[in-house]
This record gives C-alpha cells, sequence and structure tokens, in this order.
C-alpha cells in the first residue's frame, strides 16, 4: 500500500471562492482532507470558517472552485447528486435541530430508513448502536425535550454517525452550551478521534485542536493563514495575525 501521505484526499477543496455582494467569504481557498484524521479550523469571527464548511457539503454554494469527495467532482447542480453528497459528508450543527415530537431513536433511525433504505428493524438497531456509541443507551426513548443540551448533541453527533459518512463536519458544536455540557461532548469528539473518524471541526476550542487534531488551519479575511500540526500552529505560528490571535487566547467566533 501506498504511504498514508500519498492516498488520495477523501474531501477537497480547491480554490473556492464565496462573495456576498461586496464581501469576499473566500478567497480561493484549497484545503485537503485525508481519511482518518482530524483537522481543526479556527480564526477570528467572519473569517470565512463555517463559509468553508457549508462550502464543503453545499449548505453554501460557491460561485467558484471545486469540491472533491473520494476523488471525484461533487455536483450541487442536481438534487439526486446533491443528496448523495451529503449523505457522504455528514454535517453537525451548532444547534442540534432534532425533531421534537420524536423519541432519540426514531430522530437517529429516521435518515437511515429512508435515505439508505434500511428496514425499520434494521435502522432502529443501528441507531441503537449509534447512540450507545455516544454514551446515550439510557437515553433511547427520551424525547428531546427530556435531555440537556449536551446529551441532545451527541443525540445530533449519533444521527450523523448513522449515515456512515465518509468525513463528518462540525460546525462550533459546542458554542450554545455551557462549560460543563461543552465537556460532554467534547470527550465523545476526542473519542470519535481515537477511532480514527474523519472529522473537520470548526471551532474556538484551542484546548481540543491541540489534543485531538492532526492538522489545525487558521482562517482570516477568506484565506487560509497558517495550517500544519497543532503545536507548529498554535505554539510556532508563522504570521503576525495568527499569533496575535493565539495571545489573546482565541476568544469565540
Amino acid at each position: 500500500m501506498p504511504p498514508e501521505s500519498a492516498a488520495p484526499p477523501v474531501l477537497e477543496a480547491r480554490n473556492l471562492i464565496k462573495n456576498y455582494g461586496s464581501l469576499t467569504a473566500l478567497a480561493g481557498v484549497s484545503l485537503a482532507i485525508r481519511a482518518g484524521t482530524v483537522t481543526a479550523i479556527l480564526g477570528p469571527s467572519g473569517s470565512g470558517k463555517s463559509t468553508l464548511l457549508r462550502c464543503l457539503n453545499f449548505l453554501v454554494v460557491p460561485d467558484a472552485g471545486e469540491v472533491l469527495l473520494e476523488g471525484r467532482i461533487a455536483d450541487a447542480r442536481h438534487d439526486h447528486a446533491l443528496n448523495a453528497h451529503r449523505a457522504r459528508v455528514g454535517m453537525v450543527f451548532q444547534q442540534f435541530h432534532l425533531f421534537p415530537h420524536l423519541r432519540v431513536r426514531e430522530n437517529v433511525a429516521l435518515a437511515p430508513r429512508v435515505t439508505r433504505r434500511l428496514t425499520p428493524q434494521a435502522a432502529t438497531a443501528f441507531a441503537e448502536r449509534q447512540l450507545v456509541r455516544v454514551g446515550l443507551a439510557d437515553k433511547l426513548d427520551a424525547f428531546p425535550d427530556q435531555l440537556s443540551g449536551g446529551q441532545q448533541q451527541r443525540a445530533a453527533i449519533a444521527r450523523a454517525l448513522a449515515m456512515e459518512p465518509a468525513v463528518l463536519l462540525f460546525d462550533e458544536p459546542t458554542s450554545a452550551l455551557d462549560p460543563e455540557l461543552t465537556g460532554e461532548v467534547l470527550a465523545v469528539m476526542r473519542q470519535l478521534a481515537a477511532e480514527h473518524v474523519t472529522m473537520v471541526v470548526v471551532t474556538h476550542d484551542v484546548a481540543f485542536a491541540r489534543a485531538a487534531a492532526d492538522e489545525v488551519v487558521f482562517m482570516d479575511a477568506g484565506k487560509i493563514v497558517e495550517q500544519g500540526p497543532p503545536a507548529q500552529v498554535l505554539d510556532t505560528p508563522r504570521t503576525e495575525r495568527a499569533r496575535r490571535f493565539f495571545a489573546r487566547g482565541a476568544p469565540s467566533a
């Protein structure tokens, strides 16, 4: 087998450009995500972090550039191709977006049953395994409003895992949580990192990036300014902009 560094990226952005009127959100961003790795994206508010993440699964359609999934150019123009792409590129949001009228196991089983065409029994069994994986074995029959915020976010992660995606994207997954609940969610994400789940995480949590990421990306003004191993980017950044940001303690974006 070729060395890991020679393996093609599982997900790749090539020269992505996104403008909102006169505002340039992405100014030619390229990024390669390799299987089994965790990439943490940090940067100040308005730097383009979330726009980049959303372009990777076409919640935002870039004005120019390409997104490649498993070596193939992704197509956002047709519903079938778009749905197939999103099935392989899962997304976990700041808010949990659980269906309030469905029990937790039903929330997680819904997409495997509808999209992956599993039988109800198979979808339920698979959903239960994902909920056990995120520490919610005792909450299978609870409704979302019976869960804490941290438990709801863990259920949302289980729902994303139930699609067996090639990559999981996290957009500030703990920003709506208090510190204690944040710890619950980050512990699950560190566990997934140890299992070599491929993740791209937009975060302001430098400690998580240092502990769990294989690569840290620092963005500013719609561009990638720094990129490399956590120790390099967080401790010895090359640019003055990154040095100022991390010296301030990387405030919440």
